[in-house]
């Protein structure tokens, strides 16, 4: 297997519902472990945090793989603008139907249109927060 570089997100305790809200968008298999799977010899961890998510991953049809886990404990979690997602080729439609479902229910930074260099372009925040730019290959002719 070649080596990859895929995003791996972490979120305040709703990584579950970030990672089936991405599946329902981009398909693929979702892969789901939480603490409590991972609980060792004392047993799961107390409370909501045995079904929070240790380690998640999205691997779609189309090649693309995304990690997500919830904040392990004794770790701060910082949200920012430190990471975001590019999604990119040359099929239109696709790509369209990905922009309409990340941008729902978020807030749109750039519009997706044609841009200077001749590509469609659109950058959003979706309804986690996580920041997606979406580029459509202009097609040459």
């Amino acid at each position: 297997m070649a080596s990859r570089l895929n995003p791996y997100i972490t979120f305040d305790g709703d990584a579950r519902q970030a990672l089936e809200f991405y599946q329902g968008i981009f398909g693929g298999t979702l892969s789901l472990n939480t603490y409590a799977d991972f609980g060792g010899e004392d047993g799961p961890p107390p409370g909501d945090l045995a079904e929070k998510i240790m380690h998640g991953m999205l691997e779609t049809d189309s090649g693309f793989t995304l990690m997500c886990a919830d904040v392990p404990p004794g770790m701060e979690y910082r949200p920012g603008n430190n990471i975001s997602v590019s999604v990119s080729g040359e099929d239109d439609a696709e790509l369209r139907a990905y922009w309409q479902q990340l941008s729902a229910d978020g807030s749109v930074s750039v519009p997706l249109e044609k841009q200077m260099w001749g590509d469609v372009f659109g950058m959003c925040t979706d309804r986690f927060g996580i920041i997606w730019l979406v580029n459509i290959n202009a097609q040459q002719g």
